[in-house]
């Protein structure tokens, strides 16, 4: 994998990249839809391709290794060939999942962490070893480090000790990855995780811990985990002065438009979160005036469509009154049509972003655009 960064932004630390995979190129600063079990729900692979324009999408070690299975996906010859998606593909290395499973009898200790299947109840063990090798099998361009992802709020002790052994294990994925080969005659790359929850000096540590491992690209966990946005902005700040200015920067899970928004104005190049489809299945879109909850009364019979500012057939062809109708049938079709549409308006989101980024215009247009995106219609 490599980066070629473009063009800085001459008022904020913006930067327009791309980031080329044995796949194919990715332009940052990029949205990745999150495909959790092989799949972005409710969308089809051409949707993502040709409305979307998606250049990424995310897979889960966690859920694709409790099902289908490793087997099922190396027989496939790899959860591209499994999917039908040849473009670009990172896996989360299940860290924020085990972290979800507290007070189901995870247990986390030196070794790995021991969890249960949300599945059928059934008990497995990871280990940042067996993290790689998951990840080699389901054959992501880009695999995660194994870590922990601490709960907010989080006392400091806790997250010191959490944060060093998310090193210890970084160390450890990354002496496995390196004595391992890829699966499907393609390349795979290792992102490292900074930690260290809201503290100040524990990011600066993590930081200069991950910078250290000099890896093709690193990325920001342990955020937008109920902290103020404020707060997430400030450690991001902080983070981004220390990791590597020639290599991507992915800030995990993050989040809203204007949460992306200001991220990108702190430098990172890679976002990834669920609410554009979660959001969506639930009525609520995102579009370029502001946000507008469907199922509300006031679209019964507003017959214009969904966003004429956004160049996507979901967008334009579809009415308000109809989508919402859907919605309020329980139509699966209503759902699918929202996920396509906020999916449409996130890449274009960041597709802006680029380009405001090369115009040398950024800061101006993206404190504007974030007033509007708080708009609620």
């Amino acid at each position: 994998m490599t980066f070629d960064i473009q063009t800085t932004d001459p008022n904020s630390k913006a930067r327009a990249g791309v980031i080329t995979t044995d796949h194919g190129q990715i332009q940052t600063p990029i949205f990745m839809p999150v495909g959790t079990a092989g799949s972005v729900k409710a969308v089809h692979q051409r949707e993502l391709k040709e409305d979307i324009k998606a250049q990424i999408i995310l897979g889960n070690t966690y859920h694709l290794y409790l099902r289908p299975t490793l087997d099922i996906i190396e027989k496939a010859g790899g959860l591209h060939k499994f999917n039908g998606w040849d473009k670009p593909i990172l896996t989360d290395s299940g860290g924020y999942q085990v972290y979800s499973l507290a007070g189901t009898g995870r247990k986390i200790k030196e070794e790995g962490v021991t969890f249960k299947s949300h599945i059928d109840g059934s008990t497995h063990f990871f280990t940042p070893e067996g993290v790689m090798d998951i990840q080699r099998t389901i054959g992501a361009d880009i695999m995660m480090a194994f870590d922990e992802c601490t709960p907010y709020p989080c006392e400091y002790g806790y997250a010191r000790e959490s944060m060093e052994m998310t090193h210890r294990w970084l160390k450890r994925c990354c002496d496995h990855f390196d004595k391992t080969e890829p699966k499907y005659g393609y390349s795979q790359t290792l992102f490292p995780i900074v930690q260290g929850s809201v503290y100040k000096d524990l990011r600066v540590k993590s930081a200069e811990v991950i910078a250290s491992f000099e890896r093709e690209g690193n990325a920001i966990g342990g955020l937008s985990v109920g902290e103020p946005a404020e707060m997430m902005y400030e450690m991001t700040d902080m983070v981004t002065d220390i990791l590597p200015k020639d290599k991507p920067r992915y800030l995990m899970g993050v989040g809203t438009p204007a949460n992306i928004l200001e991220g990108i104005a702190l430098g990172i190049d890679m976002f990834d979160c669920v609410m554009p489809t979660r959001n969506a299945r639930n009525g609520m879109l995102f579009t370029t005036e502001g946000t507008i909850n469907m199922k509300n009364e006031k679209w019964k019979d507003d017959f214009s469509p969904l966003d004429s500012g956004l160049n996507s057939y979901a967008s334009n062809f579809y009415t308000k009154a109809y989508v919402r109708h859907l919605l309020k049938a329980d139509e699966m079709l209503g759902a699918m049509i929202c996920s396509v549409h906020n999916l449409t308006f996130y890449l274009w989101l960041v597709g802006q972003a680029r380009e405001q980024i090369i115009a040398g215009t950024f800061k101006t247009w993206k404190d504007s655009m974030v007033v509007k995106l708080m708009q609620r219609l």
